[in-house]
């Protein structure tokens, strides 16, 4: 485990320095995908770099980028990488920084590795089912044992008042029921906003109580916050069931979820 969970890391460290490199020249390259999603040279660029990475590991991969394999295949896997290349695209056009590279690693339909990079900031979470979740940030050319050593383990923090973590491009009216709901619930209640994944681990690292997400997301969105969440001792469940998201699905699209 720990020697796949340094090669995702690695991965999304060296896919994030691929990111930069675009976002510093302005020359994003956007297109318009199928789905309405905007698609950028970043995007690729980091695809590539991670598969380079993974590939070598012998595990199936599954990325938002390349996402072609059919279910007929697929459903035979025990075991694979799932993968976000560039997690909050939207966030890297407006270049508010708030977007991440997020990898991780199914296994029997549950998340038991996953890594969250935040290229502008140097933001690294990660965790996984034998050592629980950590927190850190990378500095230029770290090598990983060092970046390993630095780590902090969540949960690290904790909030005074109730607070409650939305999608900085995502609100509707779903979602302000449910911070109404829970004002009056709560009473005293705090609300903060943040791009992409990074809201999962807000809740992981002890910022936020609950981050609620009524609107549609894919697999690889959450896969890799989902494990972080979780070993960090926080759940990540169905909105209308309760029950823990599940990956490897035939329809790859999420149901409305809770992260608390």
């Amino acid at each position: 485990m720990t020697g796949l969970l340094e090669t995702a890391i690695k991965a999304s460290i060296e896919a994030g320095r691929k990111i930069l490199d675009i976002y510093g020249s302005g020359d994003f390259g956007i297109k318009i995908k199928n789905d309405n999603s905007p698609l950028t040279k970043a995007d690729l660029a980091s695809n590539n770099v991670i598969f380079g990475y993974l590939e070598q590991t012998g595990i199936p991969v599954l990325s938002e980028e390349s996402s072609k394999t059919g279910y007929s295949i697929r459903k035979e896997w025990e075991r694979f990488w799932l993968v976000d290349p560039l997690d909050g695209t939207k966030e890297f056009i407006k270049r508010n920084g708030e977007f991440t590279v997020n990898i991780a690693l199914i296994e029997n339909n549950y998340p038991v590795i996953g890594v969250i990079y935040a290229p502008v900031t140097g933001e690294l979470y990660y965790g996984d089912k034998e050592n629980g979740s950590f927190r850190t940030k990378v500095k230029a050319d770290e090598n990983i044992k060092s970046v390993l050593k630095s780590a902090e383990k969540l949960p690290a923090e904790s909030s005074d008042n109730y607070t409650l973590v939305v999608s900085r491009s995502h609100m509707n009216e779903e979602t302000e029921a449910f911070v109404s709901k829970k004002k009056t619930e709560k009473g005293a209640l705090k609300t903060l906003s943040r791009g992409s994944s990074l809201k999962i681990c807000m809740v992981a690292e002890g910022k936020a109580d609950c981050y609620p997400r009524f609107g549609p997301t894919m697999e690889w969105d959450t896969a890799a916050g989902h494990a972080i969440a979780k070993f960090a001792g926080r759940s990540v469940n169905s909105a209308e069931t309760g029950i823990e998201l599940m990956y490897n699905k035939e329809n790859l699209k999420n149901p409305g979820f809770i992260v608390e």
